[in-house]
């Protein structure tokens, strides 16, 4: 009998958006490991998403930013060779609003960084839906 798959992960993503530039950090640890995304990790017990973003991006980045909302939620499911799944993450961006601070790369960042949105392509790998995410984080007028 093969064992129960794993419960999903709940996972934030802070997508925060400055002058036509979006605020991402280089992957030290796996997942995506030396790839540029969000700041963002697990959802701790009692914490609400908008917190748990505020949080993490603050805690990866130095960045202090207000959540407004949720932007969307992306399953991201982690399988072995042979296809058995061996994570699921749920992972939620929350759009943010930046207020003071400039990214440095602590806890698990290698690098942050604000990028052009024009330079997403250049910047080297991105994980999973990051263009697609900075693009619709934009999309928002207030930002």
């Amino acid at each position: 009998m093969q064992p129960a798959p794993p419960q999903p992960i709940c996972a934030v993503l802070a997508v925060v958006i400055r002058d036509r530039q979006v605020l991402l950090v280089q992957r030290a640890n796996p997942p995506d490991a030396g790839f540029w995304g969000f700041p963002g990790g697990k959802l701790e017990a009692g914490e609400t998403l908008l917190e748990a973003a505020a949080r993490e991006l603050n805690e990866e980045t130095g960045v202090i930013a207000v959540p407004r909302r949720v932007l969307t939620a992306i399953d991201v499911h982690e399988r072995s060779i042979d296809g058995q799944l061996m994570r699921h993450f749920v992972l939620v961006a929350v759009l943010c609003r930046w207020q003071a601070g400039h990214p440095l790369a602590a806890d698990d960042a290698l690098d942050a960084r604000w990028v052009g949105l024009q330079d997403l392509d250049s910047i080297g790998a991105l994980s999973r839906d990051v263009a697609r995410l900075a693009r619709l984080a934009s999309q928002d007028g207030k930002d």
